[in-house]
């Protein structure tokens, strides 16, 4: 148990600050939405299929390479925009443009996004994020197991009783355990989804993935593939799954990649759906779809894991769950580092107090 102890400290001490950075950015994101400050942001959403195709329309002739549009939804009534420039906007539902920025780094809700998502680091930064869940996690399970010996001494606090070693140990182990169930699932959700081979492997039990992809069009060039309407496309995919909710528009990245429409239907958790309505991007003509309804039991809990971890179902109260797990993180991780390293300098200063006043009685001899 010594050596248990001995870990947990370290690691903590070692990892606390990326586990902070973690918990705080995920607690703001929660409402992410309702942060984003920009006109129309309030507006209720329309589902005018001729409307939103006038503004696909509009995007489309633009002129500037289209990267994606995520139409408005429950939460944020303006389209996002991003241009394959890296830049992007948001537009009213009646095509207004209402806020425009070159660099992700130049809206707030993108930059905390990017922070908590890559570390602004990239693919790496996601990398580095799923290790991290993954030591946080193990910080859990043995920070209960170390908790199970003190239990008779549980007294919750939200902050220590004092900024002392022993009160920040206090406080660091009751609301740990406090936590635990809410912390175990923001960690393990966030690794399943930044490192795939821990979701394959948590979730080989239900089966393999039988994810569809994206069909590959022979004669299909991003450079040249400025679709006239989209009107008969919505009207094609709203055939095709009735009763679902077109939420964004992809345009083909590469040659011979097609352009995608990406709904939701009434069973989906995710904000943004898994169904996908594929097209020609030069005649918009549909070629394939996926359906999640027919997917796997892999694919279907694979599904739920973004839901869950970032607060997009049940409500307000499942948003303040997660929202008082991102803060519980925030608040071990940094009184943790804290705790630890402050202790270790005192004790280090201590130390070489002592050793100065002998040095200095042997001098006087």
């Amino acid at each position: 148990m010594r050596l248990l102890a001995l870990l947990h400290r370290w690691v903590g001490a070692i990892g606390g600050a990326l586990l902070a950075l973690l918990g705080a950015t995920g607690a703001l994101l929660v409402w992410r939405d309702r942060l984003t400050s920009v006109p129309h942001a309030g507006d209720a959403v329309s589902r005018d299929p001729a409307a939103l195709a006038r503004v696909l329309d509009g995007l489309a002739a633009n002129g500037r390479p289209l990267d994606r549009v995520t139409l408005a939804g429950e939460g944020l009534g303006v389209h996002q925009v991003v241009f394959r420039d890296g830049g992007g906007a948001y537009f009213s539902q009646s095509g207004e443009m209402v806020a425009h920025w070159s660099s992700a780094w130049q809206r707030p809700e993108l930059l905390l996004f990017d922070l908590h998502h890559r570390l602004l680091l990239g693919e790496a930064g996601e990398t580095v994020n799923g290790v991290g869940a993954l030591v946080g996690l193990v910080l859990v399970v043995s920070g209960v197991v170390l908790w199970w010996r003190t239990r008779a001494r549980f007294r919750p606090r939200l902050w220590p009783a004092r900024m002392t070693s022993g009160a920040i140990v206090h406080q660091h182990r009751d609301l740990g355990v406090l936590t635990a169930p809410l912390l175990a699932l923001s960690l393990i959700t966030g690794a399943m989804m930044a490192l795939p081979a821990v979701e394959r492997l948590l979730l080989a039990p239900l089966g393999a993935s039988d994810r569809a992809r994206p069909p590959k069009l022979a004669t299909t060039d991003p450079a040249v593939a400025v679709p006239k309407s989209f009107g008969p496309l919505l009207a094609a995919a709203a055939q095709r799954f009735p009763g679902a909710e077109v939420r964004r528009v992809q345009w083909p990245r590469g040659a011979g990649a097609p352009m995608a429409l990406r709904l939701r239907q009434p069973f989906e958790w995710t904000p943004n759906g898994r169904t996908f309505v594929y097209a020609d991007p030069a005649t918009l003509r549909m070629v394939d779809v996926a359906d999640p309804a027919t997917g796997g039991a892999h694919e279907r809990a694979r599904e739920k894991l973004y839901p869950l971890h970032a607060a997009k179902v049940g409500g307000l109260a499942w948003k303040l769950a997660i929202t008082a797990s991102g803060l519980a993180l925030a608040l071990l991780g940094s009184l943790a580092v804290y705790g630890f390293w402050a202790t270790r300098a005192r004790v280090s200063a201590s130390r070489r107090g002592r050793r100065s006043v002998r040095l200095l009685k042997r001098s006087a001899l």
